[in-house]
């Protein structure tokens, strides 16, 4: 069978720990979208992972695979691998030949790109690490996947018609001289990156080791054969519902598909086979997110508070939630936006995944309020609404309708978690019981703390 993780939210919603905490079942973790701007925090036994490309599953020892719904920057891999050997870890990762690599200039040009949006309302807040000048070469069918990497030949003419578009964009569109350029940006050498000699030869030696390692692999057809031959597969996806390409708060979006559709087009699975699984929604028991976009359950203005400015009870509520709540970017370390939950955003995740379970994070973190509000509905122009618009503009005029919950006191949370769900502060499971009933989902697991040993489980979803 399969079991798909998707957030449900914004990103940042945990979704490495629940794969974590599951996976032991799982014979396989396959990701099936994104690239190196996914951050995954994982503990085990005391010891702290932060991946961002390989699958989580790593740590519990179990294959990954990185789907051909991903965009992979090779150099990101192997480092995560390597750093992963050298803290005794001993990972097997295997990448789809579809997949699409990221090369340096894509890199280059996603630097330059949010530059130029920065002086407007169109910035997205990207990680630059490339992603999104990736997926557009795809779709335009300039890309190079990761098949090519494994034939010198095709690798050669995939980077000699695509690099002089890239020059020429940088110097004819942006108008950009490269001998005015700064020789570095965010560690790419820029001149390199639009050397086709350079990159044929950085890229050709990771193909090579690609091939050394036995790592590319038809992904469908491997992952079929796992599940034909018993065995079970997980799939991990990036980012959360509200920043997908399609379903998301557009152009605040990330360049693929985090929901649960996503999993079947990048893995090569048949939608019948992951619709046949289990799809685990998952939450984060308050908001928060990297970037621009309409939040409107959002408590005060990130810049104020970074910058000290902010005052008022919105700000002390951020500042509080932020610092027990340890919102800063796992990859960017970037501060993140924080807001009360929005229940119209997690209604509309749970229609377009269709979650058979959910598993709610981070309840520890509101411990201590007097009490907790929850966005319930919008106003939108005079009118109710209770799941988000489909336009980002109309999403910017709503006001959240709250729900106000009396707050719950700060526990031992490592004793509640080994005690069970009972042991949750009572206002604390009111409030995840209103979550469950409004998404019409049952509550899987509760997460409370940062290791797995720190999640109170109810259901198994391979069991």
């Amino acid at each position: 069978m399969t079991v798909t993780i998707v957030g449900s939210q914004l990103g940042d919603e945990g979704k490495g720990g629940v794969v974590d905490l599951y996976g032991d079942a799982a014979d396989v973790i396959a990701r099936y979208q994104g690239g190196d701007n996914a951050g995954h925090t994982v503990v085990e036994g005391g010891t702290e992972y932060k991946l961002s490309l390989v699958p989580s599953g790593a740590v519990r020892g179990k294959v990954g695979v990185l789907g051909n719904g991903c965009v992979i920057n090779p150099k990101t891999l192997f480092d995560e691998i390597d750093s992963l050997r050298e803290q005794g870890l001993d990972p097997d990762v295997r990448v789809a030949r579809r997949a699409h690599v990221i090369l340096p200039y894509h890199r280059v040009l996603d630097n330059i790109e949010e530059d130029v949006k920065s002086d407007t309302d169109l910035k997205v807040g990207t990680t630059g690490r490339g992603i999104g000048p990736t997926y557009e070469d795809k779709a335009g069918r300039r890309g190079v996947r990761v098949g090519d990497l494994l034939d010198e030949d095709v690798l050669r003419d995939r980077l000699e018609y695509a690099i002089p578009q890239k020059r020429a964009l940088v110097e004819d569109v942006y108008q950009i001289d490269f001998d005015e350029v700064d020789d570095v940006i965010e560690g790419v050498d820029v001149h390199d990156a639009f050397d086709v000699d350079a990159v044929f030869e950085q890229y050709r030696e990771f193909g090579e080791r690609i091939a050394e390692e036995n790592m590319a692999v038809n992904a469908g057809e491997f992952l079929a054969d796992t599940i034909d031959d018993g065995g079970e597969v997980m799939f991990e996806g990036a980012q959360g519902t509200s920043i997908d390409i399609d379903h998301g708060n557009y152009p605040y979006v990330t360049s693929s598909n985090p929901t649960a559709g996503g999993a079947a087009v990048g893995s090569g699975l048949g939608p019948t086979t992951v619709g046949q699984g289990e799809v685990i929604g998952i939450v984060k028991a308050y908001l928060s997110r990297v970037g621009s976009g309409p939040l409107p359950t959002e408590l005060g203005d990130v810049d104020e508070q970074i910058e000290g400015t902010g005052e008022g009870e919105e700000y002390e509520l951020a500042t509080y939630i932020r610092d027990e709540g340890g919102e800063y970017g796992t990859v960017t370390g970037r501060p993140r936006r924080v807001g009360w939950l929005d229940m119209p955003m997690l209604r509309h995740a749970a229609r377009a995944n269709g979650f058979t379970g959910l598993a709610i994070n981070h309840v520890d973190v509101l411990a201590g309020l007097d009490e907790v509000k929850v966005g319930h509905s919008y106003d939108l122009d005079g009118e109710e609404i209770d799941t988000v618009p489909a336009t980002t503009e109309r999403w910017e005029r709503c006001d959240p309708n709250y729900r106000t919950f009396e707050g719950w006191e700060d526990v031992d949370w490592s004793a509640v978690a080994q005690q069970g769900y009972d042991a949750i502060p009572e206002n604390a499971r009111t409030y995840l019981e209103y979550v469950s009933e409004e998404m019409d989902a049952p509550i899987y697991a509760v997460g409370m703390g940062p290791g797995r040993e720190d999640t109170v489980v109810r259901v198994n979803p391979f069991e």
